[in-house]
């Protein structure tokens, strides 16, 4: 993500450049000198606004419409309101009691703590949510077990040391006795306890049989694959809600929206890439350096257990977003989830 150099502005034009966000993000339409003088105690001329206006334009902060006598923000003004100008607050007392109680019904069940984190995302910020599911950051071999179904087929038993278990039916040129995989497993399981996928990889050399050495790529590409979120498993929510803006009123729009959202797999990436970074994410617009989503932000944050179990939440919404809100959403959704798997994993610390 690419952050430009933000500029030094005079009190004055901080003031008017946050109240031409918050115009625009409660309207939707560019905001001209006279609304912000007529509407607060500026203690200015429309004169001078129109020379701020103008001195901010200047900066990259705010675009004037060829069309239109107003101002909307660019993602470097809104930059610029997310690091210097927000004023950011808890969510209310009572929204925060009324999800506590959605996630206390729900407290068993770790699967419908996804769905209800992304419902619950979309209707706070009124914009679409994704939730990927919690799991080790780096899966790490434990055991494995060979055995000996029928005659050349053998039963593949892979477990992690995050209690993961996956199977795998293999196919022998020729039979071997139920003795000889015990051996050649446990020779395997002395080798690899404890290491990663790249580790496992490794280890991959001419020591090993033909037979062994594909057991071993087995391993490698099983443990990639789980250390890769697939697209299916990540939860979406609020498409419909978000379509509402007045950003999607051209099909086109909305289109690319429900493709970014249901299909954009570089949004995964996102995603995986957020799960290296500590603390609320704010993606403005071009900084993703996407093309696709030159009009959108993001707002993301890490939740879960540090070091062992962490996932991705965020959401996904027109640049003309209320940011403290969401933030404040994503905040708090993410600290819900953390306790919540603390708690399942016998009281550990949360993030």
């Amino acid at each position: 993500m690419v952050v430009p150099e933000m500029p030094r502005l005079t009190a004055r034009r901080e003031l008017i450049l946050k109240l031409v966000i918050q115009e625009y993000v409660r309207t939707a339409s560019p905001v001209a000198s006279e609304a912000l003088v007529q509407n607060y105690a500026l203690g200015v001329s429309s004169a001078t606004v129109r020379n701020d206006l103008a001195a901010l334009e200047e900066l990259g902060l705010l675009y004037h419409p060829h069309t239109s006598a107003g101002r909307i923000p660019t993602d470097r003004g809104y930059r610029y309101f997310v690091e210097h100008l927000m004023e950011w607050h808890p969510l209310p007392a009572e929204e925060q009691r009324m999800i506590r109680h959605q996630f206390y019904q729900v407290r068993t069940d770790v699967e419908e703590w996804i769905r209800l984190a992304a419902s619950a995302l979309a209707r706070l910020s009124h914009s679409a949510a994704v939730v990927t599911p919690a799991r080790s950051l780096r899966s790490r071999f434990k055991h494995l077990e060979l055995l000996s179904v029928h005659d050349t087929r053998v039963l593949l038993v892979l477990i992690f040391q995050d209690g993961t278990i996956r199977q795998h039916m293999l196919t022998l040129s020729e039979a071997i006795s139920q003795e000889e995989l015990s051996r050649m497993a446990g020779r395997m399981n002395a080798r690899l306890a404890g290491l990663d996928a790249s580790e496992v990889a490794g280890q991959v050399g001419e020591e090993w049989t033909v037979l062994e050495r594909q057991i071993l790529n087995l391993v490698v590409s099983t443990m990639e694959q789980l250390d890769r979120w697939e697209w299916e498993e990540i939860v979406r929510d609020g498409a419909l809600e978000t379509l509402e803006q007045p950003e999607f009123a051209s099909g086109d729009q909305a289109r690319r929206f429900l493709e970014i959202l249901e299909q954009g797999h570089f949004l995964l990436e996102i995603l995986a890439q957020a799960l290296q970074r500590s603390g609320i994410q704010v993606i403005i617009g071009g900084e993703s350096q996407r093309e696709e989503m030159r009009d959108y932000s993001l707002i993301l944050s890490r939740y879960g257990l540090a070091g062992r179990q962490e996932g991705v939440l965020g959401v996904l919404g027109p640049t003309r977003m209320p940011y403290p809100r969401s933030i404040s959403a994503v905040r708090f959704i993410a600290r819900t989830l953390s306790e919540l798997l603390g708690e399942v994993h016998g009281g550990l610390t949360a993030r």
